[in-house]
Order: structure tokens, then sequence, then C-alpha cells
């Protein structure tokens, strides 16, 4: 199921990524879409963008994410402010607790659902 709303970007990475559903979840992003790393380093296009999510996805994790805000360019492009916290299990069986502020521009494509264009999960902390 692709996005139908801006906000809806963010429940769906969610949903897809604790569902361990990498397919749906790259899908959630343009072909050239970018998400931005803890490390910093830019994943951009679906194969880097798959390298970069397989790790999430195979620790199992339940992500809450809050969009707090979204800022809207015209009527195709948004800025979501998000908030968001993750528990997970890391390989060795070890728990993992993670959180950010991330901020993301998703653009409305031609058949009216939304991608992510850019989505940066440690832009603001």
């Amino acid at each position: 199921m692709p996005a139908r709303t801006p906000e809806e970007c963010d429940a769906l990475f969610a949903e897809y990524a604790g569902a361990g559903d990498l397919d749906r979840l790259v899908a959630l992003y343009e072909p050239h879409g970018t998400l931005v790393q803890q490390d910093g380093v830019a994943a951009t296009g679906p194969a880097a963008i798959r390298d970069a999510l397989g790790g999430l996805v195979a620790m199992k994790p339940t992500l809450r994410m809050s969009v707090s805000r979204v800022v809207h360019a015209g009527e195709d492009l948004a800025v979501l402010y998000n908030e968001w916290s993750m528990t997970a299990k890391a390989p060795d069986g070890t728990p993992v607790e993670m959180q950010g502020k991330a901020m993301e521009i998703v653009r409305r494509q031609a058949d009216g659902t939304w991608r992510f264009a850019i989505d940066d999960p440690w832009a603001r902390g």
C-alpha cells in the first residue's frame, strides 16, 4: 500500500520495517531518493537504500513515529518533522533502544501517492 498523505510515509515506514517487508520499505522512496544513515553517509537509489535498511529490518524493530509538523511547498512537496523511537534486538539478542528527530522531504507522485525524496532520521538530533 503506498502513502496517500505525507504523514502516511512515516506510518508505513514503521509498519513495513516492523513486518520485515524490505521490498515495501524501499518502495516508499523515489527512484533517486536518498536516506541519510547514522554515520552521515547518504544512500541514494533503491539498491543503496535496500542495503542501508537491511540491518534495520533484520532487528525486527518496533518503531514509534510522531509527525510533529508538516510544511507544504505547493501541493506536491512537503517537509515532515518527525520524532521517533525504536526498540529492537541486536543480532546477539541484546536489546537496542534508539530515538531521534527526523526531517524528511516527501513528494507527491504522478499517481497521487507520496514517497520520500530525502529521509534524514538524524537531522535534528
